[in-house]
């Protein structure tokens, strides 16, 4: 009895929370652990159901570099990285293009229609969504006559702007699930990394709560303690005492970024949890780490 009597008090300390979110829009990045193993991938697809019937607007951005990596290998491909992003010649833009906009996608989409909702895949390419152009990475550790070198990512790009009527014309009705490719100005696919795509996209949305799903805990500090909270002052001090560093920096750049573009407050929550999503949403405290605005 004592369990369903828990069960009952994790519901009413939901209500509040239910009340306050019902019609706003939540912008999901999917990616790590929870897109890989397939218990939390039946876990996920449940949450974003959940939180559908509540009356709250899920939006997906998925990545898919490990799944994408894979793939090249089994072509006998080698995947290369300059400054975190993938190398994408032409051949790999098609091979990244069918995973993530093809077999990632469209299987996200039938794990969330299986269980009962209703969820559409988009790439950043429909209705023009995602424009971009192609990013140079100026190198400093690759010098030619102690000189800095450009080098050419090939099919990278980074968003010039985001135009979300294709989500908003689909009424509330469906799931938005986005692979992370975008379009230049002469119509060519180019790849962009999920968090710069999902935070962007949750900017022009002015997105109630930007959620990144990552394969750590949170923000640490400089003890390895999970910081619960903080705002972007306090964010901004971290990165630039070296303590959020490495595959974080670019994340929380990202929230940071998202924040500024009129997004409520941005979760960077550690996907490994079972129904990590509703426990960061629905609980007083939380599991990982929210931002807030100044």
């Amino acid at each position: 009895m004592e369990k369903y009597i828990e069960k009952a008090n994790t519901l009413i300390e939901a209500i509040p929370y239910m009340r306050e979110f019902s019609g706003e829009t939540f912008v999901i990045k999917y990616g790590g652990s929870a897109m890989l193993n397939e218990e939390l991938k039946e876990n996920f697809a449940l949450d974003v159901i959940l939180l559908k019937y509540l009356g709250i607007n899920p939006v997906i951005v998925h990545g898919g570099g490990p799944q994408i990596g894979e793939f090249l290998k089994k072509l006998g491909k080698e995947s290369s990285f300059v400054s975190g992003h993938r190398v994408t010649d032409s051949e790999t833009m098609t091979i990244v293009e069918m995973v993530l906009g093809g077999t990632i996608n469209k299987e996200i989409v039938s794990l969330i229609n299986r269980h009962g909702g209703r969820a559409i895949g988009l790439t950043g390419k429909d209705g023009n969504l995602l424009k971009a152009k192609k990013i140079m990475i100026h190198n400093s550790e690759i010098l030619e006559n102690n000189a800095e070198k450009v080098v050419d990512l090939g099919r990278v790009g980074e968003i010039t702007n985001v135009y979300p009527d294709v989500i908003l014309e689909l009424d509330r009705r469906f799931i938005p699930v986005i692979a992370p490719i975008g379009v230049d100005k002469d119509g060519n696919s180019l790849n962009i990394n999920a968090d710069i795509a999902a935070g962007a996209i949750a900017g022009a949305l002015k997105a109630r709560k930007f959620v990144a799903l990552t394969d750590t805990e949170g923000i640490l500090d400089e003890n390895g303690k999970l910081v619960s909270s903080a705002n972007e002052s306090k964010i901004n001090d971290m990165v630039e005492r070296g303590i959020i560093k490495g595959g974080m920096l670019p994340k929380v750049k990202c929230c940071l970024k998202a924040i500024k573009e009129g997004v409520k407050k941005v979760h960077i929550i550690d996907g490994r949890i079972k129904h990590a999503l509703l426990l960061e949403i629905f609980t007083q405290k939380g599991i990982g780490t929210e931002i807030i605005a100044d």
